[in-house]
Parts: C-alpha cells; structure tokens; sequence
C-alpha cells in the first residue's frame, strides 16, 4: 500500500498580501460602509488563483476567523483552517526580538507539524527564514509580498513552481 502524500500549506496573511495598502487599489471607489470600503481593495480574481495552487490554504492572519466571514467570501474561497494565535509570553516576545524573529514565525512552524509550507506575509525578513530552515524540518518558502501591491503575477509564478516540486 502506498502512504498519501500530504499537500503542503500556504499560510496566508490578509493585510498587505490581500488587502494592499498603496498603489492602484488606493483608486478604486470605495461604496458602502467603512469596513466594506476596505474590503473593496480585495481583487476577486485572487481567490480562484490562490485556489487553483497544489496545496492546502490556511488563515495565518489576526483577522482570525473573521478572515472566513468577510474575506473569503469575496475572494470566492470556501471557509479555511484558521491559526489562532498564543497568548503572548514575555521571554518568548524578548528572544524573538533579538532574533529579529515575526511574532507568527515560531507559531506557524509549529502548526505546519514537519509538513512542506509557504508562508506570503508582507514583513517577512531574512531572521524569519534563517529560523525557519534551523528548526523546520521539512521545505518552506517564506515569500514576502510587497504591501502596496500584495500579490502579483510575479508572486503567483514563483508560489506556483515551488508548489510543485513538493
């Protein structure tokens, strides 16, 4: 019998690689509420994207679950895993810290549990990838989205190929 293979994640975050902060998503009109003028800078045609990739998608954002109530919907996504973050401790906050280390790094090494991850995030740096490859056991890409485009095609491209060689 032969074991499955498990497909690798992709943990996404939602302000900066979805919800850019400059550029041309500034120009769209916004209509409605506030937080629905917001939400207007989300492209729908990123969520058939992000679906169509050769892994499993995961909610690594402080929207939390409501990143399934609000943001999925309109990017035509199912509702996805969500990470819920720890309660912060004072050491682990210190030696991050002094690492350089994101506060998600550690947590998202641990959710993904020894299985292949992308992790798109607009303030990854090269702590959180030399980290990574020190105490992941198994491939990660750690891809840093410009926020003030969030993803492109350029992004898509790459998340693409590495993708499949998993």
């Amino acid at each position: 019998m032969s074991e499955r293979k498990e497909r690798p994640l992709l943990f996404l975050d939602v302000d900066g690689p979805l919800l850019p902060f400059g550029g041309d998503c500034l120009q769209r009109k916004p209509s409605g509420t506030a937080t629905d003028a917001h939400l207007t800078r989300l492209d729908p045609r990123v969520g058939p994207r992000l679906a169509a990739l050769p892994c499993e998608l995961i909610w690594a954002t402080t929207w939390e679950d409501e990143a399934n109530a609000h943001i999925a919907p309109r990017l035509g996504l199912p509702p996805l895993p969500v990470v819920h973050w720890p309660e912060p401790s004072g050491a682990r906050e210190r030696e991050d810290r002094w690492y350089g280390l994101h506060w998600k790094t550690r947590t998202l090494a641990a959710w993904a549990d020894g299985r292949p991850f992308v992790w798109v995030h607009d303030e990854i740096t090269d702590a959180d990838q030399d980290w990574v490859s020190t105490h992941h056991c198994a491939p990660a890409l750690l891809r840093r989205i410009a926020s003030s485009h969030g993803l492109t095609d350029a992004d898509f491209a790459v998340l693409d190929r590495w993708l499949r060689t998993m």
